[in-house]
């Protein structure tokens, strides 16, 4: 019989006023992409002024919309209290698994890009790709995809396709933020 006072409570965010059940246990890709990720966050803003954060902070965006993303960046300081974000994040990511991705594509990027969020970026793991959406005229528009690509895959590429396959992801918050794809995707494919 299990010991249930060693359970953690589930986790829950509220999306247009309804208590949504978030996924129980993530899987193993999806927590290698939002460790690396919160790492390289970390070490970029070590000493800065926008402040990191991966998975487990509330963001109360309004009564009716509270969420748990896997990553932010928050650079007005004033918006964190003792029990999260209260307002828009500068950077917003989510990883996306079947059980989410609708409300992560769908009612959660309509009211980040309501509450000002500057820059979201939806992560699929297994694909190793990113799209990065950037706030316009009121709305997250899709600005870039992103996909990590193997040595052998880039050495077979035409040298224009190569050229159009970045594989750094700048972060419009600072001229010399970038994401590496491969340290981004780092062991994700080791535990599969």
């Amino acid at each position: 019989m299990e010991n249930l006072a060693y359970q953690d409570p589930p986790r829950v965010e509220r999306i247009e006023g309804r208590t949504v059940l978030m996924s129980p246990r993530p899987r193993v890709s999806h927590n290698r992409v939002v460790f690396n990720l919160g790492r390289l966050l970390g070490n970029y803003l070590l000493g800065k002024t926008c402040v990191p954060f991966a998975d487990g902070t509330d963001v109360f965006l309004d009564e009716e919309n509270r969420y748990i993303p896997d990553a932010m960046i928050v650079c007005d300081r004033s918006k964190i209290k003792p029990d999260g974000v209260h307002g828009a994040p500068d950077l917003v990511v989510e990883v996306l698994s079947p059980s989410t991705m609708k409300n992560d594509r769908g009612a959660k990027m309509r009211h980040y890009a309501a509450a000002g969020v500057k820059e979201y970026w939806l992560i699929t793991p297994l694909g190793k790709t990113v799209e990065v959406y950037y706030l316009e005229n009121g709305r997250l528009e899709l600005h870039e995809t992103y996909a990590c690509y193997t040595d052998e895959e880039l050495a077979e590429m035409e040298p224009d396709d190569r050229a159009a396959a970045p594989q750094d992801i700048p972060v419009s918050l600072y001229e010399d933020f970038y994401i590496s794809l491969r340290d981004l995707f780092w062991d994700v494919d080791a535990f599969q």
